[in-house]
């Protein structure tokens, strides 16, 4: 267990849980136990009165309000996305104290109000969880850590579409910006701090 203690003032962020990304097969962990292991943490979070943010990315159908960067691989461009696919599965909302940051990039921090969110709130450290591991999650986790707060990741609470990925992102990239630890482990320290 590489979790050394959660600060006083720990937010919940919890990535791209929504009806769009709920159906992709998630590697190694499938998307029905990631849904179930975030709205565990997400229940603990708000018995704790800690703040819960549920990220979710949304946006035009032509990608177009997306960063439009040259990269190798191919884009979403056209198309129409299946109704309702930006909204956050149904395990984890209804909760009107949960905060909903919506995002347009990999990433839940550039272009969004998050910051704002968590500076007014005094928040010190951040737990994320989610999908994918190697995208949103990733580029949130590093985004947090140049940002100056304390982050630890839900190893069994975040996957991807393919296992090496996620297994790299959580095995050599991520320990670099958190600490890491299982959905029971930081439920525990959790339980042990408040």
């Amino acid at each position: 267990m590489a979790l050394s203690t959660l600060d006083a003032r720990t937010a919940l962020i919890l990535i791209d849980l929504q009806k769009g990304t709920a159906a992709i097969s998630g590697a190694p962990h499938s998307m029905p136990d990631i849904i179930a292991r975030a709205a565990e943490l997400a229940d603990a979070f708000r018995a704790h009165r800690l703040p819960v943010i549920l990220v979710r990315v949304s946006g035009a159908p032509d990608g177009s309000d997306f960063a439009q960067g040259r990269t190798d691989a191919p884009r979403r461009t056209g198309g129409t996305r299946p109704e309702g696919w930006d909204v956050i599965v149904d395990e984890l909302a209804g909760h009107a104290e949960d905060l909903i940051v919506t995002k347009r990039n990999v990433g839940a921090f550039y272009g969004t109000d998050l910051e704002l969110h968590l500076r007014r709130r005094g928040i010190t450290q951040l737990v994320l969880a989610g999908v994918a591991t190697s995208m949103g999650v990733e580029s949130t986790v590093r985004a947090a850590h140049d940002h100056g707060y304390h982050v630890t990741l839900a190893t069994d609470a975040t996957t991807d579409m393919d296992e090496a990925v996620h297994r790299h992102s959580v095995d050599r990239v991520l320990p670099r910006f958190a600490e890491t630890g299982s959905t029971a482990e930081i439920l525990e320290l959790l339980d042990k701090t408040r």
